[in-house]
């Protein structure tokens, strides 16, 4: 079930994955509020499931950042070794 949820989730963009947690975690405060109050949820297992979700999508838009930030990073230093190889060529040229 969950990697279906995931499947589910990673189609989604950034704004419609914060809409979702959102959601889900104003359901959870209700939840939670019934169960302080003593009565019970429509289903038991509903409560484990919302938390499995939002850390699910907390994890995914985790691993799009990292993933974003490594991209920026591999550029960064793409740059740098063009810029090395490039200076290393000039010099080569001055000296003939």
């Amino acid at each position: 079930m969950s990697s279906k949820k995931m499947k589910e989730f990673r189609g989604l963009s950034e704004n419609e994955l914060k809409k979702r947690i959102d959601d889900l975690r104003k359901e959870l405060v209700k939840m939670n509020a019934q169960v302080a109050t003593g009565t019970m949820p429509k289903s038991p297992g509903l409560v484990k499931n919302t938390k499995k979700s939002i850390a699910m999508i907390m994890t995914l838009q985790r691993e799009k950042e990292i993933a974003a930030l490594s991209k920026v990073v591999a550029e960064k230093k793409a740059v740098k070794v063009n810029k090395e190889a490039s200076k290393k060529t000039e010099g080569g040229k001055k000296r003939k």
